[in-house]
């Protein structure tokens, strides 16, 4: 029994052993990683210097401040064409896009009625023109007779019943002459009448234009009031833009505006305010001013824009535009830290002029940036300037 606790003893002492030594050599091990791993991170790569390289501070300047009112493009003068008589349409002259010059026919209506009412008046002025023929021979006759027996009366020679009856002849024939020439000149003018309803079969260009709208085809009964066709003329535009009514005050008749179209992207146009709606849309309350602009191949109806006018000045954080990085919808600059590292920050920018950007958020005044990156990567390098 003794000698068996004591082999028990000595097989523990053993096992005590090798545990401890396993210990040591883990501890041992893991110290050799840590210091494997110290030595690694203080022994790191050197930033890649970038020489030669163009960099401005984020400077504050004074710059003008403007009312902004966006509005739509449209053309000075439009026209909604549309029937004046009932009538089908039989033929089509013009499609949308179509260039016509004023007076040129658009579109025909069915006209058989209006050319029967013109051959009936024109009979009718020609009947009338030849009950003029008779009823001036009849009062030509009349009056002669009426002269050979004023002298005849005159001379006593014949009764004063005789001389009044040929008077009164002579008065019958000058009111059937009378009411003959009244006859023409209602036959003349039913003749008018039926040729102007003849002319409202066809749908007339009122002005030099663009036709930029076709709601109706062949066969199709036009009514009066009911548009066929919209025209516009492309020589002039105007920019129809609402104006908040506490800023109304800067904006007044015959002032010079800064247009912007945007689908011409950063061109400038000037504009002049032609026309300030005197009532206010109680919704928005908002003014509706339409400033004109030159005459300009490229505007289109529908285009959106903004107008400007001045309203004093304002301080501004400006950057080269140059400086600008395009990230697909995202716009950002290269800013240096104190160790002259770059990195690429996310800025958001306001209106360009001449050359320089406002920055509205993301940067400070008096940090340093890249002037002209290019399409160079150039975050994590150190820069050293120009």
């Amino acid at each position: 029994m003794t000698l068996m606790l004591a082999r028990n003893m000595q097989n523990a002492k053993k096992s005590l052993l090798v545990l401890t030594v396993a210990l040591s050599f883990l501890m041992v091990l893991t110290a050799a990683l840590v210091g494997c791993s110290s030595e690694h991170e203080t022994v790191s790569a050197a930033p890649e210097t970038i020489s030669n390289v163009s960099v401005v501070s984020a400077q504050k300047a004074n710059v003008p401040d403007q009312v902004e009112a966006v509005g739509t493009l449209q053309a000075a003068q439009t026209s909604r064409l549309s029937a004046q008589m009932m009538g089908n349409i039989v033929e089509i002259r013009a499609r949308e896009g179509d260039h016509v010059k004023r007076g040129q026919v658009l579109a025909i209506l069915d006209d058989a009625q209006p050319h029967a009412a013109v051959d009936r008046a024109t009979a009718a002025d020609l009947a009338s023109q030849q009950e003029i023929a008779a009823s001036d021979s009849d009062f030509a006759l009349a009056e002669a007779t009426l002269k050979r027996y004023q002298t005849l009366f005159d001379k006593k020679s014949v009764s004063p019943q005789e001389f009044d009856e040929v008077k009164a002849r002579y008065l019958a024939a000058q009111a059937r002459r009378n009411m003959a020439r009244a006859g023409q000149e209602q036959a003349k003018a039913a003749v008018q009448q039926a040729r102007t309803a003849l002319g409202y079969t066809r749908i007339l260009a009122p002005f030099d234009g663009v036709v930029t709208e076709k709601k109706f085809d062949l066969g199709t009964l036009a009514s009066p009031g009911m548009p066929i066709f919209t025209l516009e003329d492309t020589r002039r535009y105007r920019l129809e833009a609402t104006v908040n009514e506490t800023d109304l005050r800067y904006v007044r008749m015959g002032q010079q505006a800064s247009i912007l179209i945007d689908a011409l992207g950063d061109r400038e146009m000037k504009g002049k305010v032609v026309e300030i709606d005197p009532a206010a849309d109680p919704a928005s309350r908002s003014f509706l001013v339409k400033v004109e602009l030159p005459s300009d191949p490229a505007l289109r109806s529908g285009f959106f824009g903004r107008a400007q006018f001045p309203r004093g000045e304002r301080s501004a954080l400006l950057i080269p535009r140059s400086a600008i990085i395009e990230r697909g919808q995202l716009q950002g600059i290269y800013v240096l830290d104190q160790s002259k590292i770059a990195g690429l920050r996310y800025i958001t920018i306001g209106k360009p002029a001449d050359g320089k950007v406002e920055v509205l958020a993301g940067l400070q005044a008096g940090e340093m940036l890249i002037a002209d990156p290019g399409s160079r990567e150039l975050s994590g390098r150190k820069i050293e300037s120009r």
